[in-house]
């Protein structure tokens, strides 16, 4: 399942950079209640359906309404509009405020700026304080404190899971892994799991064969791509040293809304495992 190059490297890059998860720049002009927007990017895309009215949020990023790359469900996505995330698009919309990644093109930037429109950009939080700041800040920016707090708070509570923890591997689209830096790895230490990856070593997107993972199995696998080897007959129950479990790939790229949902597999995930050790 694709997401295309620029894609990854946006997601890849942003992780790296924990102080883009604030915006850049005020927003001034109009009551912030009353701002219309546009997103150019699908982790903000999925923090402003949650606490927008839809009337406000003029367009979405071209990547919502791919269902390699959305954190939306297609139903909601399917009721905005998008743009191909070009300033003559944007421009055209005539919104008050710009959201966008941190690697946002200068030129597009450039462009949106001097057409009038406002413009902050974000990077991708690492953290799930991080992402809880990132949509009180996106909230702000839309007049939307109060449903940004609520959303915040939703997200920010960490569970009290009773140890020991779970030897666990997610073996990511293209067969790599998270590193330990990201906010995917904060989650399953959050709820309860240990990285097979970092006892082993391995990093970011370091890649993991079929072979090495059945020679040296975790106790749980979640499989969240379709390469050759994520699909092969073995995994499908038949090797018995591991719990392997379906993850779907759109729960691990985004903060915000994403989180819960992300919780709410990893829960279910470590109760079977439980269960079965």
């Amino acid at each position: 399942m694709g997401r295309g190059a620029a894609w990854w490297f946006m997601l890849a890059a942003g992780a790296l950079v924990a102080a883009g998860c604030v915006p850049d720049a005020p927003v001034t002009g109009r009551s912030k209640a009353a701002a219309t927007i546009v997103s150019l990017n699908p982790c903000l895309d999925a923090i402003l359906v949650e606490i927008a009215p839809p009337e406000q949020v003029l367009a979405l990023s071209h990547y919502s309404r791919d269902p390699g790359s959305s954190s939306i469900p297609p139903h909601i996505a399917e009721r905005y509009g998008v743009t191909g995330g070009t300033a003559e698009e944007v421009i055209a919309l005539r919104p008050d405020l710009v959201v966008a990644s941190i690697f946002l093109p200068q030129p597009t930037r450039s462009a949106l700026e001097r057409a009038g429109l406002k413009v902050a950009t974000f990077g991708s939080p690492v953290t799930v304080a991080e992402s809880a700041a990132q949509v009180r800040a996106v909230a702000a920016l839309a007049g939307q404190e109060a449903k940004g707090e609520a959303l915040a708070a939703s997200i920010a509570a960490a569970p009290t899971i009773a140890p020991p923890p779970i030897d666990a591997l997610l073996w990511q689209p293209g067969e790599i892994v998270a590193g330990e830096t990201t906010l995917i790895a904060e989650l399953m230490r959050q709820e309860g799991f240990a990285s097979h990856a970092a006892a082993r070593g391995l990093r970011q997107a370091d890649h993991v064969t079929l072979e090495r993972v059945l020679a040296d199995p975790p106790q749980v696998l979640m499989v969240a791509g379709d390469a050759p080897g994520q699909r092969h007959p073995l995994l499908d129950g038949a090797f018995k040293p591991m719990q392997i479990a379906a993850f779907d790939p759109s729960l691990i790229y985004c903060g915000g809304p994403t989180i819960p949902k992300a919780r709410a597999r990893l829960r279910a995930i470590r109760a079977a495992a439980e269960q079965m050790l």
